[in-house]
């Protein structure tokens, strides 16, 4: 396992927490362990945010076999990012806290903004990743694309019910963005409350916080069936 504790980074630095869980459910294999041009998705998915020159700590929230079976790739992600790695919780937002408590840990403040991104969307702009950065020194942000397929609800047998309207809906994307102590405020209070939440802009809006969505520009897809796999190998943008 990879264990490093630098000093804490200052009030104006950026950490990232990388969310590597539930690698096999739907594939039938570890998507997160699978080739992705040279590389694992899930080494990818770090150097998309260690290679950001704002990213000053990147926590790998992952179970012991993930982190090591990535830990050899590291070192070749050409980032000054530290380094931090700990184990993951059952849920995605109980895996979410551990990262931020170890970045707490470590010395983080409070209004060290974080960057929750899922390793399973492997394709991230460094484009997209300072946009929404950027966007949440003014509260948090997350990036998003507007929703452009006509929607239909279903019954249990696949049967049209209703159209839903696709005015003002967006599909969420990662990474998601907001100030350490924030954070950790809503984290931890799904967590009293006993709640499951699936993802970051869900438990924030949920304690009162306004979001802001960032238009994604660039590929960032979630890799959740063997076709999104072929589909990533395809755009992967060569280094």
């Amino acid at each position: 396992m990879i264990e490093q504790n630098p000093g804490a980074l200052e009030g104006g630095a950026v950490a990232a927490v990388l969310v590597a869980g539930g690698g096999a459910r739907r594939m039938g294999f570890d998507k997160l362990q699978a080739d992705l041009c040279g590389r694992p998705v899930l080494w990818r998915g770090f150097r998309a945010l260690a290679g950001c020159p704002a990213v000053g700590r990147v926590v790998l929230v992952a179970s012991e076999e993930a982190a090591g079976f990535v830990e050899p790739w590291l070192g070749e992600a050409g980032a000054s990012a530290e380094v931090g790695v700990v184990r993951g919780g059952s849920e995605r937002h109980l895996s979410v806290l551990a990262g931020l408590e170890a970045l707490a840990a470590a010395g983080c403040g409070g209004d060290c903004l974080v960057a929750v991104h899922d390793a399973a969307r492997p394709l991230l702009h460094g484009e997209d990743l300072a946009a929404v950065i950027d966007a949440a020194r003014e509260g948090p942000a997350a990036l998003a694309v507007p929703v452009a397929d006509t929607l239909q609800r279903a019954d249990a047998a696949g049967q049209v019910t209703e159209g839903v309207s696709r005015d003002g809906l967006w599909a969420m994307q990662t990474p998601q963005v907001a100030r350490l102590g924030v954070l950790l405020d809503v984290l931890r209070g799904v967590v009293k409350g006993g709640g499951l939440v699936t993802d970051e802009v869900s438990a924030l809006h949920a304690a009162g916080h306004r979001v802001r969505l960032v238009k994604a520009r660039h590929p960032n897809f979630k890799i959740t069936w063997p076709r999104d796999l072929d589909l990533a190998r395809q755009l992967f943008r060569p280094e």
